[in-house]
């Protein structure tokens, strides 16, 4: 299938629903290079695209990562060699005159790069928080080796430069652990090129998939028809569809509000529900199905319900949100086929 001068995408889609295998090599490509449209289906363009998106991120990491010290030397020097090429007898000082107010380390002004480096100090220091805190028990992500330090850093990087280039949602506490099952898989490529290049094709599969739930993490679109309030809604109507007696018993005699619950499931995309190799399997038929990642996931967290229902239907409103908050350990592959079943048009 992957060996094809061009892959038939709908035929991998169909495959990675039942699961991808755990072979050397191929998640990595079927995630990045096709579940996630990070490369075209034509194998003869894969070097290219790959070579380019590579480029482009190391572009980014040169532009938005420099320390605003740094940006201001180098405007000083800009400004001193255009001096100089009116001036050819110049002493090479920069008159005080001419120094860019906007660019003092005091400068209050919008555009200063001091003022902007200041604000978004605050976002890099919470980044900084979150990234150590991922998955501490796994010592790819938190050991002392130099390799879990090194991880660290680009996890830093990659979540850095996605809120600078998107300051309409910038960065939201849990990215990291969205973050992370792709950087996982990417950097344990067994091929070398591909395992050095984890950090640029996490960044750019990162921004597709979280392209796909945006709305989930702009606080602006809570409440809207798009927001995760709505999406919740969407999953309440979707258990009353397929099990109207647990929706009710759930909903209107224990008075569990799904948001309690779902809110952690849906914005995290499940990542803290189970083990992490659990959840790679779970976004092999996450990423993969053709219904979408939205519609998937929600599928998923209802047969999460499902499967839970003898336990819910007897529990008080205590019990079930304590259950639901740290649900228990389950088949992944029964789960999957749960879901499967409840396949049809998402609520609206």
């Amino acid at each position: 299938m992957l060996g094809r001068k061009v892959v038939d995408l709908a035929e991998l889609r169909r495959l990675a629903c039942q699961g991808v295998p755990d072979a050397a090599g191929v998640r990595p490509v079927v995630w990045k290079q096709l579940l996630l449209g990070y490369l075209p289906t034509d194998h003869a363009l894969w070097a290219y695209e790959l070579e380019k998106k590579r480029s482009q991120y190391s572009a980014f990491k040169d532009e938005l990562l420099v320390n605003p010290s740094e940006v201001t030397r180098r405007m000083e020097e800009m400004t001193i060699s255009k001096r100089n090429g009116h001036n050819s007898e110049g002493t090479g000082v920069l008159p005080r005159a001419e120094i860019v107010h906007d660019e003092h380390p005091l400068s209050l002004g919008k555009t200063s790069v001091w003022n902007q480096h200041f604000q978004e100090s605050e976002i890099i220091e919470q980044i900084d928080r979150d990234v150590k805190r991922t998955h501490p028990e796994m010592q790819f992500f938190n050991g002392d080796s130099s390799d879990a330090l090194s991880n660290q850093e680009s996890l830093k990087r990659i979540l850095t430069i996605f809120a600078k280039l998107n300051p309409g949602i910038r960065y939201v506490q849990g990215m990291n652990e969205v973050l992370a099952p792709l950087y996982y898989v990417f950097k344990n490529d067994p091929e070398e090129n591909n395992a050095e290049s984890a950090e640029p094709d996490a960044f750019f599969c990162f921004v597709e998939l979280l392209s796909g739930f945006r709305d989930n993490f702009c606080k602006q679109l809570d409440n809207s028809v798009v927001g995760i309030r709505s999406t919740i809604c969407k999953l309440s109507q979707l258990l009353k569809r397929h099990d109207e007696e647990l929706w009710r018993h759930l909903e209107v005699v224990t008075k569990v509000n799904p948001q309690f619950y779902a809110f952690r499931w849906i914005t995290l995309l499940l990542t803290q529900e189970f083990k992490f190799r659990d959840c790679i399997h779970i976004w092999d038929a996450l990423l993969g199905d053709p219904e979408g990642h939205q519609a998937t996931l929600l599928r998923i967290c209802c047969a999460m319900l499902i499967l839970v229902r003898r336990r819910l239907l007897a529990g008080d409103f205590t019990a079930n949100l304590k259950l639901l908050q740290s649900y228990p350990p389950t088949n992944i592959d029964h789960l999957l086929h749960i879901a499967n079943k409840l396949r049809g048009p998402v609520p609206y």
